[in-house]
């Protein structure tokens, strides 16, 4: 088992190396393929003590029916299985096997879910909860702001740069997944956060030594990390009051969901979110049902 457990664990790395240069994903995205091929690796070898390239359907089979077994949902089967396709799609580009075991094993049909919206109400309940009084209330009012009004993603709001604003022009840009850029509109309401934010952060600024180019800063000077934004918003829902589970993809949701509500199209839509398929836009369509009939009263014919 230990000679077969070290082709695993150098077969990994190699394919690590590959997604990471060859396939431009977020660091995120790689760490979690790499975790569900572990997963695998180790079921793998205790059921089997096969090495990668010795794998057969059967036994992928049979590790879906393992992850059914222990209740896993079907978006996580199906996520699981895509990971392993992607290993082995890869080991036969490189040569290392003649025929994918994984070509006809079939995930799980995943049902759509569907986010929890804010109400602009809520969000404004949620953003006003935080005291304009203090830097840190300031800059965190700013990044709520620009989560919803820009329907960025986390990464992409701690990853903004003072150089990503364009002011003048009325767009911030935006590096997306796969290192893709995007222009994004950013309103007023954004524009006068952010510039109180940046008065206090040029006056941080001015004790540190390694603040650099981003714009969101902890308070050592540092760039702010995914857990400390859903700290900042797990705080202001409960001050706010709100029943609900909230994330940084629920300003995202609500987002689309008011701009598809107020009548933008779905392709305008998917250039904002900055989705490459507009299939993962389509989720974003479930428009309120008053907001609907509306439109069917208007329609004549």
């Amino acid at each position: 088992m230990a000679e077969n457990s070290e082709k695993w664990k150098k077969t990994i790395l190699a394919y690590r190396t590959y997604i990471r240069l060859e396939k431009n994903l977020a660091k995120n995205s790689i760490e979690a393929y790499i975790r569900d091929l572990t997963d695998f690796a180790h079921f793998i070898l205790r059921m089997y003590d096969v090495p990668p390239t010795k794998v057969e359907q059967y036994m992928i089979e049979r590790y879906m029916g393992f992850l059914f077994e222990r209740q896993r949902t079907k978006s996580s089967q199906a996520r699981e299985l895509s990971s392993i396709k992607g290993f082995y799609t890869y080991l036969l580009l490189t040569d290392r096997i003649e025929t994918l075991p994984t070509e006809f094993v079939s995930a799980p049909k995943a049902g759509r879910h569907l986010p929890d919206t804010l109400s602009v109400e809520e969000i404004e309940r949620i953003i006003n909860s935080i005291s304009p009084q203090t830097a840190k209330g300031r800059r965190d009012r700013a990044m709520l702001e620009l989560l919803y009004s820009c329907g960025l993603r986390v990464s992409e709001l701690i990853a903004l740069r003072m150089s990503d604003l364009f002011f003048g022009e009325g767009y911030i840009r935006v590096i997306g997944k796969g290192n893709k850029q995007r222009l994004v509109p950013i309103g007023s309401t954004a524009r006068e956060r952010i510039m109180l934010y940046i008065d206090d952060r040029r006056e941080a600024v001015k004790a540190k030594t390694k603040c650099g180019d981003t714009l969101f800063l902890n308070n050592r000077g540092s760039a702010l990390t995914r857990v400390m934004v859903f700290l900042v918003i797990r705080q202001a829902v409960a001050n706010a009051g709100i029943d609900k589970r909230v994330s940084p993809h629920t300003f995202r949701h609500s987002f689309a969901s008011h701009l598809l509500a107020g009548g933008a199209g779905i392709r305008q839509v998917q250039e904002m979110l900055g989705h490459e398929s507009i299939v993962t836009t389509e989720i974003y369509t479930h428009l309120d049902k008053s907001h609907l009939r509306d439109t069917v009263e208007k329609l004549t014919l």
